[in-house]
């Protein structure tokens, strides 16, 4: 056990777990849809790097239910041409109507969101991936 305040995970590197349940589908949609290729692979897991941050999309028999963010890409361009850039490639973003925000045009505007990040708020949008996974990407608003 370590001493100091923050502990040892305080040290770690979190990486996300995205199930899958046809891995190859997956690979298609990262790749077609989002851009992204796999840094790295194994039976059963691809691994991808964005930012400096790793994540995994495994196979899995299980499933997530998709009612909640599993990943979220914290963008630095504008969302609007983020979210443009993407509907070209064929994603559709998710209609969100929840106590505090709701999407428009599939853009919310979320404030409150990052004080510690010297932002007032956030502008999100939500897609699915093949697999049903709930992903986001969202930029601090300023």
């Amino acid at each position: 056990m370590t001493t100091d305040d923050g502990g040892v995970l305080s040290r770690a590197r979190v990486a996300t777990r995205l199930p899958a349940g046809d891995l190859e589908r997956a690979r298609r949609f990262y790749a077609e849809k989002l851009g992204l290729h796999p840094v790295d692979e194994r039976p059963g897991g691809l691994l991808y790097r964005c930012g400096g941050t790793d994540f995994v999309v495994f196979r899995s028999t299980g499933a997530s239910p998709g009612t909640f963010t599993q990943m979220g890409f914290e963008i630095d361009e504008d969302i609007e041409t983020a979210v443009t850039e993407l509907r070209r490639r064929g994603v559709v973003f998710e209609d969100v109507d929840v106590p505090g925000f709701s999407t428009r045009d599939g853009i919310a505007e979320i404030e409150g969101n990052y004080p510690s990040k010297g932002a007032h708020g956030e502008r999100a949008a939500w897609f699915r991936d093949s697999e049903g996974n709930l992903l986001g990407i969202g930029r601090p608003t300023r």
